[in-house]
Order: structure tokens, then sequence, then C-alpha cells
């Protein structure tokens, strides 16, 4: 019997992590960017007195100096399989039915929670997704139409039942015919912060205060109202709900207080030295956040933690680095913070199958309390419907952010597994009055975007393939059900079907097979960017900037704007685990 990695003692394990991360880097970086290219494309220009050298531009550009235009708003997702592999099944789009496979594989029988996390987790991801990838709204003149069974209960006056279809690339050359279909990334593909501060120039601009660096935010704690939308204006908005406001707000008034602090020790600077700087500072600390806190968090293996925080400060530790600073270029010993760029075997982009395995909806809940963090008594239930979308701005008046915090803290996000995909979503009403159901959005997005199916995923990510659906999971009723859907077809199980019913490894929220990309693109969203690799040093984010980022962790960041919960936070050493009650 072939034992899995995460059986094996910890340094065992941790070998076998690296193993696997070298081998990914050699064999699953893929290129679109060298497919044809219409000639007309316009080349991203230099920021005057050569800003652009030491600042992260609006739009991405010149992070990689040699290429400038590498990880840019509007370029291409890469690939990390080859391209021989990734064109869409154009017959079987629709096979088996979307929808059919939403009502019978995903929907929530009953709420399952993920009872090591909190829902401030759930909200952090889709926060993350925000700033790396976005395909754009989707063509308006251009839709599947899925069949409907009889009896199905989508309601008669949504029907027929239609999708879109994703944005095509309108840089393709006239031939389009080398090369499997590509799509566009209309924000920056780098981890900068861009749902905060936006993907270009004009949205930057509206979002600033141009005083002392600051970005907009009212005396009353809140953001600016969109006008257009009636939700807080923000760099990126599509699919809001309470728990991005929320980020969103804290996250503003961390950059507002690191500006607050330049100025004290940099009185001569401008309000865009200010600007910039704060920007890279906080943009570093959200990255840091996601990689030593939430990573292990949800993933809670100590090999992991382990590989996680060696992936910032190395194996020798935090506070050799911080002692010693680093010890020669290995990112083993001193972690990728620092060492120097390396884009490996391909241009760093993002990649269709790094979208395709956060596909993490069964995460949000259908209905929601509120709390006070005061004496814990109860102050309003909520359904999703009424925390998203233009609803969410009346919850932020109504509650103090201190108690949504504390709310989200002491709530349980859902498991990551079949038949836990929220109601709401499979029946999801926009405020522009589009109705679909993202269930089945999200399987026929992967099928026309060419990314494979389980089986074929598994193979090409070093898993290797499984023969039956008892290998999938050893949920007797999930196997005989899967088996059904899928007409005892193995191969045409969709990927995140297939993720769902998986088997985790154990104490991990998500599956073997989705860990795979995601131990290779962690590292990769750190090593290509030189703000965290060769240009992360005091020349740039100055020492007082290092500092913040070292000595500041989620929990910091929560105690400082909301003084109020540090009751509840009170013995927490993970602010995405459960928090401690108040009033119990």
């Amino acid at each position: 019997m072939k034992w899995s990695w995460y059986k094996f003692p910890t340094p065992i394990a941790l070998l076998k992590l690296l193993g696997f991360r070298n081998k990914l880097r050699e064999e699953n970086l893929h290129n679109t960017a060298q497919l044809p290219t219409q000639d007309d494309i316009e080349l991203p220009l230099p920021l005057p007195d050569d800003r652009h050298l030491v600042v992260r531009t609006a739009d991405g550009s010149f992070n990689d100096l040699e290429d400038p235009k590498m990880g840019m708003a509007g370029t291409r997702f890469g690939r990390n399989f080859p391209l021989k592999n990734v064109y869409p099944n154009e017959e079987n789009l629709l096979n088996p039915n979307p929808r059919v496979i939403s009502r019978k594989l995903l929907t929530r029988e009953e709420f399952v929670p993920a009872t090591t996390l909190n829902l401030l987790a759930a909200a952090w991801i889709q926060f993350q997704t925000h700033d790396w990838f976005s395909h754009g709204d989707n063509q308006q003149d251009n839709k599947f139409q899925i069949p409907l069974e009889e009896g199905d209960p989508w309601p008669e006056e949504y029907r027929p039942l239609e999708i879109k279809k994703t944005l095509t690339d309108t840089t393709r050359s006239d031939d389009n015919t080398q090369g499997p279909p590509t799509y566009i990334n209309k924000v920056t593909h780098w981890w900068d912060a861009s749902q905060i501060y936006g993907s270009d120039r004009e949205t930057i601009d509206k979002l600033r205060s141009h005083v002392d660096g600051k970005m907009l935010i009212g005396d009353d704690g809140l953001l600016p109202i969109n006008s257009e939308n009636g939700i807080d204006l923000v760099g990126f908005d599509d699919n809001w709900w309470i728990g991005l406001s929320m980020l969103h707000t804290i996250f503003v008034k961390e950059h507002n207080t690191i500006c607050d602090h330049l100025k004290q020790k940099y009185p001569a600077w401008t309000d865009e030295d200010l600007f910039d700087h704060a920007r890279l500072i906080n943009a570093a600390l959200l990255a840091k956040i996601h990689t030593v806190e939430w990573t292990p968090g949800i993933l809670g293996l100590p090999a992991l933690q382990i590989a996680m925080d060696a992936n910032w400060w190395g194996l020798l530790g935090q506070h050799t680095k911080r002692i010693f600073g680093r010890v020669g270029d290995s990112e083993l010993l001193s972690g990728i913070i620092g060492s120097p760029t390396d884009h490996h075997t391909a241009p760093y982009y993002l990649t269709e199958e790094f979208v395709s395995v956060y596909r993490m909806h069964p995460l949000m809940p259908d209905e929601f309390e509120f709390y006070s963090v005061k004496n814990g008594n109860l102050l309003q239930k909520n359904n999703l419907f009424e925390v998203a979308g233009n609803r969410t701005r009346n919850l932020l008046e109504n509650l103090e952010m201190s108690d949504l915090f504390y709310s989200f803290g002491i709530s349980y996000p859902g498991a990551i597994t079949l038949y836990n995909y929220p109601s709401f979503l499979q029946k999801l009403v926009r405020d522009n009055g589009e109705v679909f159901d993202l269930a089945a959005v999200d399987i026929l997005r992967d099928r026309e975007r060419g990314v494979p199916r389980y089986n074929d995923f598994r193979e090409l990510i070093g898993r290797g393939r499984v023969k039956s659906f008892e290998e999938i999971t050893d949920n007797e009723k999930w196997v005989k059900e899967l088996r059904e859907v899928y007409q005892n077809n193995i191969d045409s199980v969709d990927l995140m079907v297939g993720m769902f019913a998986e088997n985790p490894p154990t104490g991990f929220g998500f599956s073997d097979t989705a860990f795979r990309v995601f131990i290779l693109m962690a590292s990769r969203r750190l090593k290509s960017d030189r703000f965290f690799t060769e240009d992360y040093r005091a020349e740039i984010y100055t020492k007082f900037g290092l500092d913040w980022i070292d000595n500041n962790s989620m929990l910091t960041v929560l105690r400082r704007h909301y003084p109020s919960l540090s009751r509840a936070l009170f013995g927490v050493e993970n602010a995405f685990a459960p928090w401690r009650k108040v009033g119990v």
C-alpha cells in the first residue's frame, strides 16, 4: 500500500512537499503569452522620474523590468498544463448537465460547518482572490442555454436558464487556430492589493484623498458609497457582501495608519511618496497574513505550518532572520522574501487552473447571526441575500463594525464538500437583475476554459489517476450518486466535484488535488514578484516599513482598529480560528 505524503513523519513530509514543488516548477508552468498576438497592442509606458523602478504601478506593469507587461492588468492567464491538454471539449460542454450536477451533488441538505475556522476565513479568501484574478463581466449577447429536467424547481419567470460566456481574448491575432482559447485577467496578476487600490490609475485616483497619502474614508469609519451601485467605493467590488466590506474597511484604515507613521518619520515626503510606500507595506502585510496565518489555519497540519513559515522566513526561522538577516540566497534557509527573483520555466501569470482550485463557495453559510461584542447578546439574524449586494450598506449603518467582526469570529464557515453549496447561490439574484445558478456556472466555467476534468487534472498535476469512484471518497452514498450522475464514467467527473468529494488530508480544509496547485502558485506569487524578492529591502520599503510588516499580524490589525475586540481575542493565536465568546 502506498502511503500518502501527509501520513509520514513531519520531516519526511516536508521533504516530499519540497520535491513536489520542485517538480511542479519544472513541469507545470506554461506560457500563453507566446501564442499569436495582434501587432497593435500598446506597451506600458514608464512613470515620470523612473518612479516605476521603486513603486508598484497602478496596472502592475514594470514589476519585471525586462518584460514590463508581465503580470499587468489586461494580460492573459497562463496555464499549469501543456497547451495541448487545455482545449475545451466542445461536444461535452453540457454533459453531464451542470444544473443536474448542482441539484444532485452540490445542494446543501443541511449546513456542514468547518469547525476549525471562523467565518472571517471565508471572507478573507474571496478578498484575496479579488486581488488576483477576474475574467470580467462576461459576454452580454452570447450565452449557454442550460436544459432543465422535468420537475426542476427553477422558477418559471427566470427561464430559460442561461449562462453568459466568458469574454474572449481580444489580444489574439486573427489566426486564432494556433493554440487553445485564452482569456484575459482584468486585474493585475501580482499580489499587490489591487482589490483595495484598483488596477488602473483612474480608479486609484478616485479612492485617494490626495492628502498625506491617505485613502478616502468617512468620519463614521465607513468607506464612501459608490453612487452608481450603492455599495462601498473600492478597487474591485464584484460579488459584494458584508464580509468583503469589513475587510476592505479595515485595510483602508490600516493604509491610513501607515501613512500617519510615515509622515512622522519623513515629514518632507509628498502625498505621492506617502501613498506609494503605504501601499507597498500594506500589500506585503496582506501577503504575510495569508501566508503564515490564513493558510496554516485552513491547512491544519504541522508540516504545513513549518512550510508556510519557511516560505516567509526560511527554515532558520523568524528570530534568526531578524537578528542576522538572510543567510545567502537560499529560499529554504531564509525564505522567499528577500531572495533573488525567479520565474522558473515560464513568465509570471496566474493560471486558469489556479482560478479553478479556488472555487470555494461552500465556505459561505446561508444564515448569519450578529452578536454584541460588549455582552454577547444576539442583535439580529439575516440570510445571505440580506447581507449581499447593495443591501450591505444598510447593515453597516445599523451595526457596529466591531460587532460584525466579533460575529464572524465566533461563527463557522461551511466545509468545502459535496452537498454543502449555499442555496442562495444556486439561485443568485444580482443587483442588476441577472439570475443564475452559481454552482452550475462553476462547473461550466472549467469546461468552457479547457480546465481538464478531475482524473486528467490529477494525472497532469502529478497525483495519478483513479480507477474507481471508491478511490475518490469512502462515503458510500456519495459514490452511488457520483456513479449515477456521471453514468459510471470516472473520467467525466468534473474537477470541482472530484475535489469536493475527496477525502482530504487530516486537518485540511480542502482537497490534496487543489493543494498541489497551491504548492506551486503560493510560492510563485512571492518568488516572481521583485517587491517580495530582490526589492524587499529598506531602500524600497524603508526600515520602518519592513519592521511594520514583521511586527504585525491579522490579530494586531484587528486590535488596533477595533480595540473592543480584545476580550474576544484573548488567548486566540490565529485570527482565522474560532474566537472566544464573551458573556459565556
